[in-house]
């Protein structure tokens, strides 16, 4: 494209861009898309009524737990397939991406510098990735699986089988669909220059119209997906926090303590929001990561240290082994194993998918002067052997503890799963000052989930905040605080939804919500094969160019050196002639 092609491009997209924001609600200090913005609100104001309504009777409402129930086995027992199929596409692609020539592309242009070290970046990929989430299960998840193994990887030792199931859920299913979105946000946003925003993703397919009315549609779920997909971590987050202080001080452990704590742990996090991400979540993020490599250090010192390292390598084989045969694992038959799987499986697709909207734009976000091979690698396989070293360390410690106690240990998941962490550390043989260390391990575990808590609530409050506001990543505080309110407020409603089952209330949410935006991604996804392939080609022939221009200068200047030099001998022969 010449440089006037280039100039009339640039001058419709800014033109496009100023239609979509002058389309933004402009008053009492914010800037958002109405559409988005109060149809998100309209949405969870309604659920906050029906959850309200449904518990009297006299309504004649089912409760909101039991329609979120039903709404969820109804998708499990006929979309498991769509997820299955779907989440295993995105691998594929990405290791596609990553080892193919169009891993060459840089987001940002061929210019583009990283704006953040590499162990600020990778920090922040893990906070936002699965920080909560490793807390919460990495002692619950192989215990479960060891004392009711599901029906992949089987053959193994049951400890193996145990740590290669939760390995298939924590891998690279969920970072591939991190890097799908992250990559297809990173890349329109920096190379195409279009707002941070899903909708930029499909301009190539619907052009001008994605600055309207369709845009409007395709942020709003990404909003919903994103909100619910928060709320379940953040409800997670809180109940292990509520466990944690109720083992430490002795706190209630109940439904009205943990929307307290949600209300007192936002509140803190505004300082983090008010601060951005050059500041809050980065010096957050990598605080984080020390303390919880600290804490993972001495959980495998005061634990079995030599069988984790034996059950880590073992289960990364197995896994890996019988990877396709369990990764595209569906039950032909209602019972156990479709049981099973919609209760882990499709629940942990259905949350990353969910997830990801807010994981990949912030990965976006930090990402820009990677290349796409850089981003993949880095999303996609450090952050999945991370985690897998931490839930061996803990998967290892807890089958340890389980044992010498005789099952003590997973009668505490199974009656209380949030509060297992904690437990372990009561349990661990600890020779020398045993009170002391695990009041201090307690103390810094309770630390790491409220960070967490924090990191996250932070981060999608920075990403819900482009999202409703058309793509915009510079707005006053106030608004930033305002989205990450309304995020403690959803968690806060799920656990009040809940009651006493309030963890199997966030599941049926999460599956509910990730199922419209999967199939958002596999045409994101497809978008941005095609999309990357084009850059590639520009890229390649700037190189070319660039490349011929150096050898024409090159040769230019060796042929004016020659015949510089042709001059000069014939004017020394002239010379000696003449003498």
């Amino acid at each position: 494209m010449d440089l006037e092609g280039k100039k009339n491009l640039k001058e419709m997209r800014e033109t496009m861009e100023e239609k979509l924001y002058s389309r933004n609600w402009k008053r009492y200090g914010f800037d958002l898309n109405p559409f988005v913005s109060f149809g998100t609100a309209i949405i969870v104001v309604a659920l906050v009524i029906y959850a309200i309504v449904a518990n009297f009777e006299w309504f004649g409402l089912s409760p909101a737990d039991e329609t979120l129930a039903n709404l969820r086995l109804a998708i499990t027992e006929r979309f498991d397939w769509l997820f299955i199929l779907i989440t295993n596409f995105f691998i594929l692609l990405a290791i596609f991406l990553a080892f193919s020539r169009l891993g060459r592309v840089r987001l940002g242009g061929m210019q583009s510098k990283p704006e953040f070290s590499n162990f600020a970046w990778y920090s922040m990929l893990l906070s936002a990735g699965m920080g909560i989430g490793l807390m919460f299960w990495a002692v619950g998840e192989p215990l479960n699986h060891f004392n009711t193994p599901g029906p992949i990887y089987e053959g193994a030792s049951s400890s193996v089988q145990a740590m290669s199931q939760t390995f298939l859920h924590w891998g690279l299913h969920p970072w591939a669909i991190y890097a799908v979105m992250g990559l297809s946000l990173a890349f329109f946003a920096y190379n195409k220059k279009l707002p941070l925003s899903l909708r930029s993703i499909f301009y190539p397919v619907f052009k001008d119209r994605v600055f309207g009315r369709l845009g409007d549609v395709i942020d709003l779920i990404a909003v919903l997906a994103t909100l619910f997909g928060l709320a379940t971590s953040l409800g997670l987050g809180v109940q292990q926090i509520n466990s944690g202080l109720g083992h430490l001080i002795g706190i209630p452990v109940a439904p009205w303590v943990q929307v307290v704590l949600i209300a007192v742990i936002t509140a803190i996090a505004t300082i983090s929001i008010i601060s951005g991400i050059d500041k809050g979540v980065r010096i957050l993020s990598g605080a984080n990561m020390r303390m919880a490599f600290v804490f993972m250090i001495a959980i495998l010192l005061l634990g079995p240290t030599f069988f984790i390292f034996r059950l880590f390598a073992s289960s990364l084989g197995s896994y890996l082994n019988d990877f396709l045969g369990s990764a595209l694992y569906l039950s032909l038959e209602s019972g156990e194993g479709r049981d099973w799987q919609g209760a882990w499986t499709i629940f942990y697709l259905a949350w990353w998918v969910s997830w990801s909207p807010f994981v990949g734009m912030f990965i976006a976000r930090v990402s820009r002067g990677r290349t796409v091979r850089e981003f993949i690698i880095a999303v996609l396989l450090i952050p999945s052997l991370i985690s897998f070293i931490w839930l061996s360390v803990f998967g290892g410690t807890a089958f340890s503890v389980n044992e010498a106690t005789n099952g003590a240990l997973y009668a505490t998941v199974t009656d209380n799963l949030p509060v297992a962490l904690f437990e372990l550390i009561d349990m661990l043989n600890i020779q020398l000052f045993q009170g002391i260390i695990v009041v201090l391990l307690s103390v810094l575990a309770t630390i790491i989930i409220i960070f967490f808590f924090i990191t996250s609530s932070d981060s999608g409050s920075i990403v819900i905040n482009a999202i409703t506001s058309g793509g915009k990543t510079k707005t006053k505080a106030r608004q930033r605080v305002f989205w990450a309110v309304i995020e403690g407020l959803i968690a806060a409603i799920l656990i009040l939804i809940g009651g006493e089952r309030a963890l199997q209330t966030l599941q049926d949410a999460v599956i509910m919500t990730g199922l419209p935006f999967v199939i958002l991604l596999l045409f994101m996804s497809i978008i941005l094969l095609v999309s990357l392939s084009m850059s590639y080609q520009r890229q390649q022939h700037k190189r070319d160019v660039r490349k011929l221009e150096t050898l024409i200068a090159h040769t230019d200047i060796t042929y004016h050196h020659e015949e510089g030099s042709l001059e000069e001998q014939e004017e020394q022969e002239q010379q000696n002639k003449n003498k």
